[in-house]
């Protein structure tokens, strides 16, 4: 099923050092660019970063230091990136959990500050896991009847991701033809930073979601304990979640 659009949409991959989205970093970032009109374009990224690639990674995506020793770095074409995806919302696989929270903390490393937060986030590997729960290779041969050639490679698995969601979108009446739609399907938390630190509760307000605070407004606990403030800025937190921590002291020193 072709894709309803208000606004282009982004599906990306990335191939990365490891899993953990603070200290991590990416080696390969490819993004298919689908428009309303129908215009699809393709683009691959090969970055170094400047680290050694761990073999357990290369493993998997079979990316070598040799392979990025003469890419650009992720600060390099930082910019680039950011001029494709303005405007468009975003998709992938297993994106909300990894993708989109690690591309934020390269951006914000890089110095290149986005505004992520009114873009439209499509998940597919939650509506595969709600309706059938696999992997993607076994979402790729269930919806598309198709073997998925080059599994881990980041161009790969971007085109895999969007063919599968238009194949779920054929199989499943239920799921509307509507990227709002989707991006709140597939929502899985109401994160108000991308490592899901800080959530919004049911009056929308942002309350801690991890630790002694767990379930507390930030704002409360900045007044009687604002050394958690500084706890946060100098501990093993995601550059995003440490702006939205700032971006909230802010917002209430001036209220």
């Amino acid at each position: 099923m072709k894709l309803n659009l208000k606004n282009p949409i982004v599906f990306f991959d990335l191939e990365t050092t490891g899993t953990n989205i603070v200290t991590d970093r990416i080696v390969q970032i490819a993004y298919h660019k689908v428009s309303p009109n129908g215009r699809e374009e393709t683009k691959n990224l090969l970055i170094n970063p400047e680290r050694p690639i761990p073999a357990e990674a290369t493993a998997v995506h079979k990316i070598t230091d040799a392979d990025v020793a003469n890419a650009p770095t992720f600060k390099m074409v930082a910019k680039e990136i950011v001029r494709d995806i303005e405007g468009c919302d975003l998709a992938g696989y297993n994106s909300n959990r990894f993708d989109i929270p690690l591309l934020a903390e390269e951006l914000l490393r890089s110095g290149v500050d986005v505004d992520l937060s009114k873009r439209k986030f499509v998940d597919v590997q939650v509506i595969f896991h709600k309706m059938e729960a696999r992997t993607l290779a076994a979402a790729y041969k269930f919806f598309c009847n198709k073997d998925l050639e080059g599994a881990h490679d980041a161009e790969a698995d971007t085109i895999a991701t969007y063919e599968v969601l238009q194949a779920q979108l054929d199989r499943y009446p239920d799921l509307k033809n509507d990227i709002d739609f989707l991006a709140k399907f597939t929502m899985q938390n109401d994160n108000v930073d991308f490592a899901g630190k800080i959530v919004y509760n049911s009056k929308g307000e942002e309350v801690f979601n991890f630790g002694k605070y767990k379930g507390q407004r930030v704002v409360d606990v900045l007044k009687t304990d604002p050394g958690y403030y500084g706890w946060m800025l100098s501990g093993d937190f995601s550059l995003h979640t440490k702006k939205v921590m700032t971006n909230i002291k802010l917002r209430s020193f001036n209220q």
